[in-house]
């Protein structure tokens, strides 16, 4: 593993935080070493942890939306794809960033948008953590941040959701006080439950003033609550991350952002960011501006969703079965005692439908992406096998 894909600053920084070669080494194949890197990323630091989908299946495991982008997303898309054989044909970064601006009430200078979550994940990890200053998150909770820790070995510490699902910021405090990042998602995957704003804010009066909290919003587009936005663009110890992959229906097309002061911009971007965040495909860019300002339509795809999930819920309740209230677009439902949750899974697929996986904190549930009234009619029906069986 070699150091030369950080320049000389970047390597100086990292060093002066504590971090060994061996370290550094880790951190330029994680950050710049492109293909280079997918050997050690499929064994687990940063891959994506559902399984591969089941063509033909009712595919609900992987939190995708059941339909794609809306309408007028795919037409801008169209559109610039005949301009693809320029890099940028009209400050597309700039649009996006103004389209982000109006719909949340910040300014343009607080957001960058990023091929996906993933690299923007791993390096606020890089970037705020170090070998004295670890990681914190709750339990269960998505692990990519806790995985690329463990990897670099940063210290990671995990801790339970309270009783009624919400991060419990004082114990994640209280786990790590000289912790370099904390990490809350909300709504969470894989539980779909809300850790309310006035929480967060507990967390950022009382956390060490260096620390940085970085809120995961991947979900909040289906849960149609407050956001922490606001707070990102006014601190400078808040990172908050969103995504399109999610309600609005791209997931292939990788595009995520962050909004966040530019001090902490200046901090992350040491590491080839700029090259990084320049290399968004213009169909991605162009789709994600024109659909952002689309409330009513994000309005009444949160409706459909909320429906079906109720739907569902209700049919548990009425099959005996316990699940965890979720505002989001994915739930976890408990098989009880003695069910292991990958039978489950093979279990489903066998009736053709695919579920999520399970998580070491919740060892009998497994998590179910909320999909069309149809493809949630089929796993009603497929769950009544199941269980029968």
């Amino acid at each position: 593993m070699t150091t030369d894909l950080l320049d000389r600053e970047a390597r100086e920084d990292l060093h002066d935080r504590g971090y060994s070669r061996r370290q550094i080494g880790r951190i330029a194949m994680l950050l710049g070493a492109g293909a280079t890197a997918s050997q050690f990323l499929t064994n687990g630091a940063q891959a994506q942890q559902s399984a591969k989908a089941v063509i033909g299946a009712v595919r609900i495991g992987s939190n995708e939306c059941w339909t794609g982008p809306f309408p007028e997303g795919v037409q801008a898309a169209s559109a610039i794809a005949s301009l693809g054989n320029r890099y940028e044909p009209d400050n597309e970064h700039a649009k996006l960033a103004a389209a982000v601006a109006q719909v949340e009430g910040v300014t343009p200078e607080c957001i960058l948008a990023w091929p996906g979550s993933s690299d923007p994940l791993n390096r606020a990890v890089i970037t705020f953590c170090s070998p004295q200053k670890g990681l914190v998150t709750a339990n269960p909770t998505y692990e990519q941040s806790w995985r690329t820790a463990a990897w670099l070995s940063v210290k990671p510490t995990r801790v339970p959701l309270t009783a009624d699902y919400r991060h419990d910021v004082k114990a994640m405090l209280a786990a790590d006080p000289n912790a370099g990042l904390y990490y809350i998602c909300s709504p969470n995957n894989p539980t779909g439950t809300l850790t309310p704003i006035a929480d967060i804010e507990w967390l950022l009066a009382n956390k060490p003033k260096d620390s940085v909290v970085l809120v995961d919003e991947a979900y909040i587009h289906f849960a149609g609550t407050q956001s922490a936005a606001k707070l990102a663009c006014t601190r400078n110890d808040v990172i908050v991350m969103r995504t399109f992959s999610k309600l609005f229906g791209m997931a292939g097309m990788r595009l995520g952002l962050t909004i966040a002061h530019p001090d902490l911009y200046k901090k992350m971007m040491r590491y080839d960011g700029g090259q990084v965040t320049n290399m968004l495909p213009m169909t991605a860019v162009a789709c994600g501006t024109a659909v952002l300002p689309l409330a009513d339509k994000i309005t009444a795809r949160r409706n459909e969703m909320i429906a079906v999930r109720e739907e569902t819920f209700a049919h548990l309740k009425k099959r005996g079965l316990k699940y965890i209230p979720s505002q989001a677009n994915m739930f976890m439902v408990d098989w009880g005692a003695g069910k292991d949750p990958k039978a489950m899974q093979a279990a489903f697929v066998a009736e053709g439908v695919q579920i999520g996986r399970s998580w070491d904190a919740y060892p009998t549930m497994n998590r179910v992406t909320v999909g069309s009234a149809e493809d949630m009619a089929k796993f009603r029906a497929a769950l009544d096998k199941v269980i029968k069986a």
